[in-house]
């Protein structure tokens, strides 16, 4: 499991469904560069318990983290056809109908890889046959990504454990108060509170150039 925090995103193009409802072939992160923050999140698989649980949350929430500047981006490794599809199913039926943020389709599992989320390993048994350990999808990863396209922040949950949104948008107040009022974040810090002065010379340099 990689670290990313204080690195760049990892860079991307795939397959995607925006808007609910409109297949794309080229979607890319990058479209957001210099302009949105992004919270970027992995769930294992289309068609299961937990996840829409997540998926729909994050949407209603979306709101909030549109007031924010701040993008929401899924992905899962199916593909952009099974999301298609999931995206038609009504909440009552187990589906995501009413999701509008990205879902991008990693496919080829190397999206997931590259972030470090990609549960299981594969390689070639004694026969030349490519076997996998393990299912092969993502963990529950969350990466908040700054305007330069750097991980400020990311949490990996095992398969049965949600998140909490409202701790996704707490990160982004956090990250943009730092930003703009050069002051860092104490535990439990919640927005229209007090920031703390930064005296670490690490973290003073990080405000200099951020």
């Amino acid at each position: 499991m990689s670290v990313l925090v204080g690195k760049k995103a990892p860079l991307f193009e795939s397959g995607a469904v925006v808007n609910g409802n409109q297949i794309v072939e080229d979607f890319s992160l990058n479209q957001y560069l210099g302009e949105k923050h992004v919270l970027f999140f992995f769930y294992p698989k289309d068609f299961t318990f937990v996840c829409p649980t997540e998926l729909h949350a994050f949407q209603e929430k979306l709101a909030e983290f549109e007031s924010r500047g701040c993008a929401v981006v899924a992905c899962s490794t199916d593909t952009e056809e099974s999301h298609w599809g999931w995206l038609q199913m009504s909440k009552e039926q187990g589906g995501i109908k009413g999701v509008t943020y990205p879902i991008v389709a990693d496919t080829n599992k190397t999206i997931s890889d590259a972030f470090g989320v990609l549960a299981g390993e594969y390689g070639y048994d004694e026969e030349g046959r490519l076997a996998a350990n393990g299912p092969m999808i993502a963990y529950r990863g969350l990466f908040l990504i700054d305007r330069d396209g750097v991980v400020q922040h990311q949490i990996v949950n095992n398969f049965p454990l949600g998140r909490n949104v409202d701790e996704a948008i707490r990160m982004v107040d956090a990250l943009q108060f730092t930003e703009e009022n050069g002051e860092v974040c104490p535990a439990n810090w919640n927005k229209g509170k007090d920031g703390m002065a930064a005296t670490h010379s690490g973290v003073a340099d990080y405000l200099a150039t951020h």
